[in-house]
């Protein structure tokens, strides 16, 4: 017979991650248009700290939200799983700064881009919930839930992708709120 864990949330934590993900959205946003504006070699390192900055931030987001939830049961984590799970975010971090930063964002750089920038952030999140290990208990996934994430993922990624081509140039006072 299958159990249910009982589970809370720390919602400073929580807090927290919403925190982290608004600034590293903030600084992803800004570092945009450092990347399109740098030329050569420059716009390599703008590119490349920004992709280290934003996945990162996506994955410290994503990691503090997974040590706020709380289970009634001791829960451990695989070090090199969570740590192997930064890679699909710093891709995915470098192949949106890339995309937009491009003088031209066609529609379908912008679908391919998100697919696969999607892709990075599902695949981040579930080789981090791989990391989690619950000695008295086993995980299960729910195959539509799993489906339904992943395009969530990809959707969003499309979303941030458009709004982060379109606004990176509105720098203005009156056009930061955006």
């Amino acid at each position: 017979m299958d159990h249910v864990l009982a589970c809370q949330y720390d919602l400073r934590l929580v807090a927290l991650s919403v925190a982290i993900a608004i600034l590293a959205s903030y600084a992803a946003l800004d570092l945009t248009g450092r990347v399109t504006e740098a030329k050569g070699r420059a716009q390599l390192g703008w590119l490349a700290g920004g992709s280290l900055a934003m996945g990162i931030g996506i994955w410290s987001m994503h990691f503090i939200g997974m040590l706020a939830y709380h289970l009634a049961a001791p829960v451990q984590y695989d070090f090199w799983k969570a740590l192997l799970s930064i890679i699909p975010s710093l891709l995915a971090s470098g192949l949106a700064l890339f995309l937009v930063s491009r003088p031209h964002l066609r529609l379908r750089q912008l679908l391919g881009g998100s697919l696969v920038m999607g892709l990075g952030i599902f695949t981040m999140h579930y080789t981090g919930m791989a990391a989690i290990q619950i000695p008295e208990a086993e995980i299960h996934y729910h195959l539509m839930t799993v489906a339904i994430s992943g395009a969530i993922a990809v959707g969003v990624s499309f979303v941030a992708l458009y709004l982060a081509f379109h606004l990176r140039d509105e720098n203005t006072p009156f056009n930061l709120w955006k």
